[in-house]
């Protein structure tokens, strides 16, 4: 890259540490620091729910989808779109009114309202490990797209893929421990501006002019690249399975809920957030991905979008496109740091270790555990090779442990549900997620790990639900 390419890349990091260092002086309390002051707008919330879900992991895995079978990778995000308006519709107008009355910061506090402290304590001990792997996954994105433009000639004897993720993870540990939520979501705002612009406006336009425009692109793809129908039904059912129920338990959506003054406001971000996923940023991504296979045709999937970056596009734009999709990793990574923060701070240090009321105190172990939880993050992104499987691994050990009880907690007719039943389908569920992941075992009929351990979560819910019951019966 030029040496303007860096400087538009480095105005860039120091307006993101501006917004940081602004909202430091800002927060007062936990609620400022988490959730925003309960007041912030549904746009500005709509647009940071995007940036937060696509980000960098899915815009880099994107690129990785439209590599491998072209405009068909673009269902991943279709996706988004249901999940984020079922939940604007089933979930917010319960969520919003128990808000209201009880003040709520995190997921957690929202299963300690329907259930005990016992079921909220496992839903965040699950719920912040897999926001520390998910934060890794958009580490290694934000490294993979630098490793390829802004560190491809290193001036030191160090590995380029190691030396970025250092530097990606280094700034946005810095702005998000300063910060907190509000920092994020405005910076995601700006963020999502910028790669949207990036994107349609100067990446798209220069990759169709250097392959010489859409017959140019279509004579050189394979066969089916420009059709939505190269995948298997198969594949379609387990994005289905793994990523429509993290709309329901995501702990970085529901500080956004509550970070909406009301009802109204939170189902309006949703359905922002929702239109933007799919189609706009679905099909943006999945084209930039299949044009890099005609000019990178042997290189690791996720890397041909961010090397298609480097070599196609002229100096200038290639500074703004290349921030343009640091804004994208940042935008989520930033999310699901404070996510996990809140998470280990609100629902396990605070409850049972260090009790304070003192907002100072609360702010300064909030953005410790912050510093903390990011270094290990770094520690993750080292150990996995691809973005997508750090993601929808991480997908898969939340949603098959907390999503059983979680459709139980809104639904259910009493308010009090049996814990007992709750604990053992979370622990049961992500149990059997984690090892059939890890254990690589081929799975039956091709469904996704996920499946297996959602059923297994139903399935003792209900048993030991039942159980229950039956002896509530006989005394």
């Amino acid at each position: 890259m030029q040496v303007i390419d860096f400087a538009i890349f480095i105005v860039y990091m120091v307006l993101v540490f501006l917004v940081g260092a602004y909202f430091f002086r800002k927060n007062k309390s936990d609620e400022d620091y988490y959730v925003g002051g309960r007041n912030m707008s549904p746009t500005h919330i709509g647009l940071s729910v995007v940036a937060t879900d696509v980000g960098g992991g899915f815009s880099i895995g994107l690129g990785g989808l439209g590599y491998v079978m072209g405009l068909s990778g673009s269902w991943l995000l279709f996706t988004g779109l249901v999940g984020a308006w079922l939940s604007a519709v089933l979930i917010i107008p319960k969520l919003k009114k128990v808000d209201v009355a009880n003040k709520m910061l995190s997921y957690p506090d929202f299963l300690r309202f329907k259930y005990n402290d016992k079921v909220a304590l496992i839903a965040a001990i699950i719920s912040g490990i897999g926001y520390m792997g998910f934060t890794g996954g958009q580490i290694l994105a934000g490294a993979k797209l630098s490793a390829a433009t802004l560190f491809s000639e290193m001036p030191i004897d160090m590995d380029p893929m190691l030396f970025s993720l250092i530097i990606i993870a280094g700034v946005i540990l810095i702005y998000t421990v300063l910060g907190g939520l509000k920092a994020v979501v405005y910076t995601d705002t700006i963020q999502w501006i910028i790669l949207l612009s990036g994107l349609i406006f100067f990446a798209i336009p220069f990759t169709l002019i250097e392959v010489g425009g859409f017959s140019g692109l279509s004579a050189a793809l394979p066969d089916g690249f420009l059709t939505l129908t190269n995948l298997e039904w198969i594949d379609v059912i387990n994005w289905f399975i793994t990523i429509v129920p993290i709309w329901f338990i995501a702990m970085t959506l529901y500080q956004r809920m509550f970070a909406c003054k009301d009802e109204k406001d939170a189902k309006k971000a949703w359905y922002i957030a929702g239109i933007f996923e799919w189609p706009i940023m679905a099909f943006t991504g999945v084209f930039l991905g299949m044009a890099s296979r005609i000019f990178f045709p042997e290189v690791d999937s996720e890397m041909g979008l961010p090397m298609l970056l480097h070599d196609i596009l002229p100096t200038v734009i290639k500074g703004i496109v290349v921030a343009a999709y640091f804004s994208a990793i940042m935008s989520t990574a930033d999310s699901c740091l404070i996510a996990a923060s809140g998470n280990f701070v609100n629902d396990i240090i605070g409850k049972y270790f260090f009790k304070t009321k003192d907002d100072k105190k609360l702010i300064r172990l909030s953005q410790i555990a912050t510093l903390v939880i990011g270094i290990v993050t770094i520690l993750i992104a080292v150990s996995f090779q691809t973005v997508l499987d750090i993601i929808l691994q991480t997908y898969s050990f939340m949603v098959a442990g907390l999503l059983v009880p979680t459709i139980v907690a809104y639904f259910g007719k009493k308010r009090h549900q049996k814990p007992v039943a709750a604990m053992t389908s979370m622990l049961g569920g992500g149990s059997i997620a984690l090892f059939l992941i890890l254990s690589n075992i081929k799975m039956p009929f091709g469904l996704h790990p996920s499946f297996y351990g959602i059923l297994t979560s139903a399935s003792l819910f209900i048993l030991v639900y039942l159980i229950q019951s039956k002896r509530a019966e006989n005394v």
